[in-house]
C-alpha cells in the first residue's frame, strides 16, 4: 500500500492494484475567504498543492474511485467537482449522496455499512466533528476502512475528534494503518473539531499494532496545531516511530 499526502486531508492511495483519491481539495492557494470565527484570518487554502498541473491531471484521470468523507469545502471543493469525470465512482456517506448526485456525478455509491467493489472491501465508520452544538451544527461526518487481499488495511478516520465511534472502529477493524485528521481545527468559541495532540496520542495507544499517520495541518486557517508541535509531543511521549506526520507531497509505503 502506498499513501501520498497531497495537502490537508487530500490523499492518493494505491491499494489492490488501483489508485484512489480521498477528500479532494484542489483550489489554488488563497481562493477562499478565511473560515469565519477563527483566530487566524488568512485566506484559504494557505498553501498550494505540491503537484504540477500535469501531475494533478494524471492523478485525477487515473483514479479508480474517489472517497468523500463529508462535503465541507476543504474535503470536496468546487474545482474537484468540476474537474473529476462525471462517471467517476464517488463513495460517500449516505447523507451526502443526493448532494453529490446533484453536482452531476452518475456513479455515487453511498456506503452503509459496507460493500465490496473492484476487489476492495469498504466499510463506513462514524465520528464526531467536535462536541455539543458545534458538532450538531456542522453535520455528520464519516470515515472509511479499506481492505485489499494481501495488503495492509487502511482506516481513514475523517474529520473527527477522539470519540466512541473511533474507538469502536479501531476495535472492530484492527487496521494496519490509521490516518487521522489532526490540526486541532477550531473556532474562537469552540474546542477542537478535529484531533488535537492528545487525541492523536490516544489513537496510537488504543491501537498499539497500527501505524498512525497524522494529516490535516497548515492548509486551512482554523487548524491551529502545527506539525512541529505534534512532532515534539509524540517524541516526548516516546511515540515518534508509531506516529508519522508527513509533509505535503510526501509518500509513505506500507
Amino acid at each position: 500500500m502506498r499513501v501520498q499526502l497531497l495537502r490537508h486531508a487530500t490523499l492518493l492511495v494505491q491499494l489492490g492494484g488501483s489508485e484512489y483519491l480521498i477528500d479532494p481539495m484542489l483550489s489554488p492557494a488563497g481562493a477562499w475567504e478565511p473560515v469565519r470565527n477563527s483566530a487566524n484570518p488568512r485566506r484559504n487554502p494557505l498553501v498550494e498543492l505540491p503537484l504540477s498541473a500535469a501531475e494533478l491531471a494524471k492523478a485525477l484521470g487515473s483514479a479508480a474511485g474517489v472517497f468523500v468523507t463529508h462535503t465541507h469545502a476543504d474535503h470536496w471543493d468546487k474545482p474537484a467537482q468540476e474537474r473529476l469525470p462525471k462517471d467517476q465512482p464517488i463513495f460517500c456517506q449516505p447523507a451526502d449522496a443526493d448532494a453529490i448526485r446533484a453536482e452531476g456525478f452518475r456513479q455515487v455509491i453511498p456506503v452503509n455499512p459496507g460493500l465490496e467493489w473492484g476487489g476492495l472491501e469498504i466499510a463506513l465508520t462514524g465520528g464526531r466533528h467536535g462536541t455539543g452544538e458545534v458538532a450538531e451544527r456542522i453535520g455528520p461526518v464519516s470515515g472509511f476502512v479499506l481492505r485489499a487481499e494481501h495488503e495492509p488495511s487502511l482506516y481513514v478516520a475523517g474529520d473527527t475528534i477522539w470519540c466512541e465511534q473511533v474507538e469502536a472502529a479501531l476495535a472492530a477493524h484492527r487496521p494496519s494503518v490509521v490516518v487521522v485528521n489532526a490540526g486541532a481545527a477550531q473556532f474562537t468559541d469552540s474546542g477542537p473539531i478535529t484531533m488535537d495532540a492528545a487525541d492523536v496520542l490516544t489513537v496510537a495507544r488504543a491501537a498499539p499494532e497500527s501505524q498512525v499517520v497524522a494529516v490535516h495541518f497548515e492548509s486551512i486557517n482554523h487548524c491551529l496545531l502545527s506539525r512541529r508541535e505534534l512532532r515534539e509531543r509524540v517524541e516526548r511521549e516516546g511515540l515518534a516511530e508509531r506516529v508519522l506526520i508527513p509533509d505535503d507531497g510526501e509518500v509513505l509505503e506500507f
